[in-house]
């Protein structure tokens, strides 16, 4: 049984992992990938220290996905915004064309033009998947003109970088799906298969994750991140003002520092030069040390009562498409 996510992405089930920065590896990506949904390789996927250079990271990526080719057969995907360098864009597309990687994360930036990169990447046969850091009908028409084949609503429930709108998940999908007729995925909060009926009630024909993974034994997230997830509630989360919006994280020595920062009243851009300068996001998720790293998950986290596997996580987010001959968009 086959919806157009499954269908453009050749999965089987209409899930989607969520690229997440330096908690992902091959054998990660391959575990979601074997258990039908799609599993995407994150920027720094696979290492732990820093890169050098924008073609340190470019190898780095592609030895990972030779890697990942080797674990399973299935389709994974993999972005092609991996830092702040736009300017070398081309040469990850290039890359992903010559590893023959059969879908691309596209993640929406303002004021870059992606006709170009759009146009090359349909003509090298890779399917596309948008997802601006902020959902707007705007972007969604946007990404349709481009040729995108998937669009991502993002909602402010997510992990990460949240939008700029904070506009829950249940509340822009209906939006998005009514001014698109590109199949839409919903990101942020979807943990638990209530919110995947949600998410098709309301239009959508697919669900992009991250948090629910993370809590995963394949994931390559330190342990104390992954017990701290079942520990912690969406209650509990700390969020503070950093470039280019929020941020959100589960309490730690360190994130205590940064809300600090936004409560005493210093600039958006002084909260991130602290934030991103330290490299609190891979010291804290994939190396552990919460004193001196953050720990970014999505409301979602409510819902995560246990350290699972991948294919248990993703059978269970998606029973109703096991059981069901048809499911689509409401």
């Amino acid at each position: 049984m086959q919806n157009r996510i499954t269908e453009i992405l050749n999965i089987q089930y209409p899930i989607v992992q969520g690229a997440m920065s330096w908690v992902t590896n091959a054998e990660f990506v391959a575990a979601v990938s074997n258990a039908g949904g799609l599993g995407i390789l994150g920027p720094h996927g696979g290492y732990t220290t820093n890169p050098s250079s924008m073609d340190e990271i470019i190898e780095r990526m592609r030895n990972e996905i030779r890697k990942i080719k080797t674990l399973t057969d299935k389709p994974f995907a993999a972005p092609l915004v991996v830092s702040y360098d736009l300017s070398r864009i081309d040469d990850v597309i290039d890359m992903l064309i010559a590893e023959e990687v059969p879908v691309a994360l596209v993640n929406g930036l303002d004021n870059f033009n992606y006709m170009p990169v759009f146009s090359k990447l349909r003509g090298h046969g890779i399917k596309t998947i948008y997802r601006p850091l902020t959902a707007t009908v705007g972007s969604a028409k946007y990404a349709q003109r481009l040729g995108a084949d998937i669009f991502v609503a993002t909602g402010f429930d997510e992990g990460g970088t949240v939008p700029e709108k904070i506009i829950g998940s249940f509340s822009i999908v209906s939006e998005i799906v009514d001014a698109v007729d590109m199949p839409v995925m919903l990101a942020g909060g979807i943990a638990d298969v209530r919110a995947v009926r949600a998410a098709f009630a309301l239009g959508a024909e697919g669900v992009f994750v991250g948090t629910v993974l993370i809590a995963t034994h394949e994931n390559p997230a330190a342990k104390i991140v992954k017990d701290l997830i079942v520990k912690h509630n969406a209650h509990d989360l700390h969020i503070f003002r950093t470039t280019p919006a929020y941020y959100r994280s589960i309490p730690t020595p360190y994130s205590q520092q940064l809300v600090a920062m936004d409560e005493q009243g210093e600039s958006r851009e002084a909260i991130a030069s602290k934030m991103y300068g330290e490299q609190g996001l891979k010291v804290g998720m994939l190396d552990g040390d919460i004193h001196n790293g953050y720990i970014t998950v999505g409301n979602g986290i409510s819902y995560i009562k246990e350290i699972r596997s991948v294919k248990a996580v993703i059978e269970d987010l998606m029973q109703d498409f096991n059981r069901s001959s048809t499911i689509v968009a409401a």
